[in-house]
């Protein structure tokens, strides 16, 4: 093979790489969400709650990809299910609805074509940053009761954590081709957080008497849940550790996702 050969041949092969496939893909999963942090530190996964979404992803090539997503999840959990006997004891619980718009970078770990015999399945990576909105609530007297207005651990009103928040998207999957234009996504991601409010529990118990003249007697009654020792003296106490501010909450999904391809798929360029 003389090197003009040669020169051509590997031109190829780099714009086969580059220009063999892009376009976009748009499809919808479905699957599970779970929550861990103050309220589940057993990585307790055995109380999942229901999760979807919607993927948009273009193609640039047969290994990179950039996808938008928008997604739902429910999350909770209940000291009453733990195994700790002081968190039993703590009796603290939360449910939320989380609403998250994302967007990542996914890379292929093999080339992937849509319709190739050869090309039609590989795992991959993918890392970005999303957006989301969270609103962590308990049932009190048979009602929900949203939490984060409330103060539950002493901030002063207009210092309570934000409701809305950024968070870094890493996870992995795999897809498979159904057919030329349909694929099989199956993945698993998480969030890493930049806060520790996401189930209303993080720091220390307020003082009663000060949380009551700022909040009322709801805000001590949601804050302090103990259940009571044989005196009837709950562990409440002001600046007793209510949760762990040293490690952020976190949520995870784990989906199983169809997607219809809608690019071409090209020759290569010389």
């Amino acid at each position: 093979m003389n090197k003009k050969t040669l020169l051509i041949y590997l031109i190829s092969l780099l714009s086969f790489a580059s220009f063999a496939q892009d376009g976009w893909e748009v499809g919808g999963w479905i699957g599970a969400s779970h929550y861990f942090g103050d309220l589940n530190t057993r990585f307790d996964v055995l109380h999942p709650g229901p999760a979807v979404g919607g993927i948009a992803r273009y193609n640039f090539n047969t290994r990179l990809c950039l996808r938008f997503g928008a997604n739902y999840g429910f999350i909770h959990a209940d000291d009453a299910n733990s195994k700790n006997s002081f968190e039993n004891r703590r009796n603290l619980s939360f449910q939320s609805h989380l609403f998250e718009g994302m967007a990542v970078f996914e890379f292929n770990f093999l080339p992937y074509t849509h319709g190739s015999r050869d090309e039609y399945f590989t795992p991959y990576l993918f890392g970005g940053f999303s957006v989301f909105h969270f609103n962590p609530k308990a049932k009190f007297d048979g009602e929900l009761v949203q939490l984060q207005q409330l103060g539950t651990e002493g901030q002063f009103q207009g210092e309570e954590y934000f409701l809305t928040q950024p968070a870094l998207v890493y996870g992995l999957g795999m897809k498979w081709d159904l057919t030329r234009d349909w694929s099989l996504n199956v993945e698993f991601s998480s969030r890493y957080l930049f806060t520790d409010y996401i189930d209303d529990v993080s720091g220390v118990y307020p003082e009663k008497d000060d949380l009551e003249s700022l909040r009322g007697p709801l805000a001590v009654l949601l804050s302090d849940r103990s259940i009571p020792d044989g005196e009837g003296v709950q562990i409440g106490q002001s600046g007793r550790q209510r949760g762990d501010d040293s490690n952020h909450d976190y949520y995870t999904f784990f989906s199983i996702g169809v997607v219809k391809y809608f690019g071409s798929i090209k020759c290569p360029r010389f």
